[in-house]
């Protein structure tokens, strides 16, 4: 039973010190843990929580004072401690105690198995190193090592906090940059609660991407599930009852009510998609725009995906800024003039890179950006310099003002990205009058929103006998064909089951999500499926770059949406060119429209950046002419010529205009960022661990969970004989897993397998907060004779708040020390190899030996925490030295920026600076924590007891 004042210990979060119960309601329970700055709630039924008992003794802290405890006395359900003349009620107690039973269990000749004692040391060395490397959340993430989105995902995660544009081009992947931002700020605790704010249509894309990708479980609310939530009675707020919440707008449109409690729920961090549907002028803001205004101003981490500039124009992305920093951005028409100047300094940036000379307009400009910096005009004197052309650039981009707050990559600049390849198949036109209105009522149907029913038969469509062709010239081959709806996909699979003998698979929104995995996977397998049939599901944040062609069986009335198509081959990484195969009856309106993408748009070519606008404007003409073509091309021609001749104009034409008008400087901006390449370099380092690997799969065999090889780099994790039900990942039965991350990222079904991967993070926290190995006994025949050594693990924690991501500098890592029964330290003593070897064979009947144990180990454990002590002195100093050089540098940086740029506010620099104080006052404060034991003795030792 829980009562409040009493003191209770996170088995999950040990490292949190002793909580306090404030308050118990039903079937939940709250628990300060004041040291660590964090209030937990709990189930009742399935809290991690043991009770913070002492017996007799035992040494305890409190109110200044310190004494062995003679006599434990209960009072009202509160624990009252008596000792040495003093006493100590459980709620004066210090939030840090020693609470390890390891002692005990050894004395008492509880002791477990060797290789239980040396999995533990690992894990706890093993979990130290992960949380410390900047990787920490996003080394499981099923996510290439794309060097623009590590640079965008490292520099916004180390904001405090992160308030970030994402503008990238369309196929750089602005939902990954997102997720690995938000999957950074959970797994360092800066973020607790997260809302991802989207539109309807992309709801169930954001929810699988950041399950499947990030392995983060978030919940969909929408009215049923608020309603739901409310009949439990308790009158709490539905958004409060979930941390990770994803929500559509629509919905919260319909609802005042809804969106005043998603309001009042409070959240840590906002991430909103399609953000250039927020509409705001001067004037006026739409609802959805002052919805987003008034949860920007009160959450503390907002990150908004966009269009880039050229599809949005400078106007539209000032009211996406103003909702990042509404004090820096407030005026419209000084923030024009502000882009104005840095546009013109674009062309003098790329000058400066590539080591050209200026010439006196460009210097001019130069000088009017420098006015007051003599250093730096004295470097413009003899630009031409390497090293003066470097500095000259960097202090450019130091002053771009807009590159703080968005960032935004090119596909140009990204490189990477194979050539397209448009291929017109030869499909023979409509036989008879019936077949022409069955492709019209088919083109109907795909330009409607949402498509209307529509049952297709495609048993004598004309494009079915070039598909067949198609695969029968290319068998070695894997093609994707993505169409509009599953009707189609269901359609042409019956059409083509007698027609090839080349295997299917399906994918579509009818499928559940795990059958649509393992049709993906059949695909995958070089002896799979070779034609994967798609809906248009299929073309939101699916990779199949393993194939290289797809078969456009119909197309879609926007461009964008054909991008995301072709996007799904058109990957960073692509090894071949891509063949896109283009499948259109002749003087068919889709015939119309492939003619318009090809020779108007070049979107078969290339990724078209004005696609929207050049829709916006020829769209009305391009469907009247569709639809009048497909009922009889006779006199057409000429009309559909024009309006080609005039789509590729005004392309040509923005195409210059977003060349000209591009800011180079924006695009720079992230290189200068001194966090650009930390997560790049890091996961390079820690990418290749076959000893982690292997550490893993014991780490899961010791829960009854085996590992059979099934080739390909793929692992079958067996949960036959599963010792508990507390770890996570098995509810199913068998999962099939992988440590590549090349082959998650060929078949996104495989979890990549790594310390914080749920599964593996769930098996450290049951083997770290329970006894399982934390006591153990061996013989070493290596020893010299009447030998006996005590070997102590010590956990160095610093209890301080999560938000201060105190363990990138001192993790919660072991202080492992070896005393001998002289009361010396054997620093360089380890059991060996041959004792390790056979420790599983011998029987030894500890409790035999308690009277000795009870006698070496409590002096032995006592000489082992004094040098204990010293290494973690020494530990707590290196990171206080690591700290401060990071945080002053960091300092010095933002307020030598600020001096530049207005983008760097006083609250950014009184964040570094906040955080920096605390931590410095915390990493002393760290302490110690036994945690496991080991008693080794030579082969005689037990003989002459």
């Amino acid at each position: 039973m829980f009562v409040p004042g009493q003191r209770w210990i996170s088995t999950a979060e040990p490292e949190l010190g002793l909580g306090t119960v404030l308050r118990v309601e039903g079937r939940s329970v709250q628990v300060l843990f004041a040291k660590a700055g964090v209030l937990r709630p709990y189930a009742v039924d399935s809290a991690p929580l043991v009770r913070a008992e002492f017996r007799a003794g035992q040494r305890v802290a409190g109110k200044g004072i310190a004494f062995l405890v003679e006599r434990v006395e209960t009072q009202d359900g509160l624990l009252v401690y008596r000792g040495e003349g003093r006493e100590l009620h459980e709620g004066q107690l210090d939030d840090e105690q020693s609470v390890s039973q390891a002692d005990d269990r050894l004395i008492g000749g509880r002791t477990d198995p060797v290789a239980q004692f040396e999995l533990r040391v690992e894990a706890l060395r093993r979990r130290a190193a992960a949380r410390r490397s900047p990787t920490w959340g996003l080394s499981a993430a099923r996510i290439g090592l794309v060097p623009h989105q590590l640079r965008v995902a490292g520099i916004a995660a180390a904001r405090r906090p992160p308030r970030v544009l994402l503008a990238d081009e369309v196929g750089l992947g602005k939902t990954i940059e997102a997720g690995m931002i938000l999957a950074r700020q959970l797994a360092t605790g800066r973020a607790g609660r997260v809302l991802v704010l989207l539109p309807e249509t992309l709801v169930y894309q954001w929810f699988v991407e950041l399950l499947r990708r990030f392995n983060l479980s978030f919940s969909i609310y929408d009215e049923e599930r608020c309603e739901a939530l409310e009949q439990a009675g308790d009158a709490r707020n539905p958004f409060e009852d979930e941390q990770l919440v994803i929500a559509d707008f629509g919905f919260l449109e319909a609802s005042p009510k809804r969106a005043q409690q998603l309001l009042d729920a409070r959240w840590d961090l906002l991430v909103v998609d399609e953000a250039h549907h927020l509409e705001w002028t001067p004037a006026a803001a739409s609802p959805r725009y002052a919805l987003v205004e008034r949860l920007a101003a009160g959450t503390p981490g907002v990150i908004l995906l966009t269009a880039t500039p050229e599809q949005l124009g400078r106007a539209g992305h000032f009211a996406r800024l103003r909702l990042l920093d509404p004090q820096r951005y407030h005026d419209l028409d000084a923030y024009l003039a502000e882009a104005e100047r840095f546009q013109a300094l674009s062309p003098v940036a790329d000058r400066l890179l590539a080591g050209e000379p200026l010439d006196d307009a460009q210097r001019t400009l130069l000088q009017q950006a420098f006015a007051g910096d003599a250093a730096l005009l004295a470097r413009l004197a003899d630009a031409a310099k390497p090293e003066n052309a470097r500095e000259l650039l960097a202090a450019l981009i130091d002053r771009h003002g807009t590159g703080r707050a968005m960032f935004r990559n090119r596909r140009a600049g990204t490189g990477g990205f194979p050539r397209r390849v448009p291929v017109w198949e030869a499909v023979d036109p409509a036989p008879d009058e019936g077949a022409r209105q069955a492709l019209l009522a088919e083109f109907h149907a795909d330009v409607q929103q949402p498509p209307p029913a529509l049952q297709p038969d495609y048993a004598d469509d004309p494009r079915l006998a070039a598909l067949v062709a198609l695969l029968e010239r290319h068998p070695q081959d894997k093609f994707l064909l993505i169409c509009r709806s599953q009707a189609k996909v269901l359609a042409l699979e019956e059409a083509l089951r007698t027609r090839t003998g080349a295997g299917i698979a399906r994918f579509h929104e009818g499928l559940g999500i795990v059958q649509r995995d393992r049709n993906a996977a059949w695909f995958a397998q070089p002896d799979g499926a070779r034609l994967l049939l798609c809906s248009e599901i299929g073309s939101e944040g699916r990779n199949f770059q393993f194939a290289h062609r797809l078969v456009l069986w119909d197309l879609p009335p926007d461009p964008d949406l054909l991008e995301q198509r072709i996007g799904r081959l058109d990957r960073i990484g692509q090894a071949h060119d891509i063949a896109i195969h283009i499948l259109a009856v002749p003087d068919s309106a889709q015939h119309v429209l492939a003619r318009w993408y090809d020779e108007g748009v070049d979107a078969f070519r290339a990724s078209p950046a004005d696609g929207r606008e050049l829709l916006r404007r020829f769209g009305p003409t391009l469907a009247k002419l569709a639809e009048e073509h497909a009922r009889g091309p006779d006199g057409r021609d000429q009309e559909l010529d024009v309006l080609l001749a005039e789509t590729r104009a005004a392309h040509e034409e923005m195409a210059a205009l977003i060349r000209e008008g591009r800011d180079h400087l924006l695009e720079l901006a992230a290189s200068r960022d001194p966090h650009a390449d930390a997560l790049g370099d890091a996961f390079r380092r820690e990418d290749d661990d076959p000893a982690r690997d292997a550490f893993v799969q014991r780490l899961l065999e010791a829960f009854g969970i085996h590992a059979e090889e099934l080739g390909g780099r793929v692992l079958l994790l067996d949960p036959q004989y599963l010792s508990t039900d507390a770890l996570p990942g098995f509810a199913d039965g068998p999962q099939a897993v992988t440590f590549d991350r090349a082959v998650a990222l060929a078949r996104e079904e495989l979890p990549l397998l790594r310390l914080d991967h749920p599964t593996v993070l769930g098996a450290l926290d049951l083997a770290l907060s329970g006894e399982q190995g934390n006591a153990a006994f061996m013989v070493d025949d290596a020893l010299p004779p009447r030998s006996a050594l005590l070997q102590a693990v010590f956990l160095l924690e610093c209890v301080v708040d999560r938000t201060l991501d105190a363990e990138r500098f001192l993790p919660t890592q072991p202080v492992q020390v070896t005393i001998d029964t002289k009361l010396t330290e054997r620093p360089d003593f380890q059991p060996s190899d041959v004792a390790l070897r056979k420790a599983a064979d011998r029987t030894l009947e500890v409790p035999r030996y308690r009277k000795f144990l009870a006698k070496l180990v409590p002096p032995m454990l006592e000489k082992a925490e004094a040098a204990a002590a010293l290494r973690a002195q020494s530990a707590i100093a290196a990171a206080l030295a690591e700290a401060t050089e990071a945080l002053d540098a960091e300092l010095a940086r933002l307020r030598a920026l600020r001096a530049v740029n207005p983008s760097i506010s006083e609250a950014e620099i009184a964040a570094v600076a906040g955080e920096r104080e605390a931590l410095l006052a915390a990493l002393p404060q760290s302490r110690l924590r036994l945690d496991a034991v080991r008693f080794v003795v030579s082969a005689d030792f037990l003989a002459l007891r």
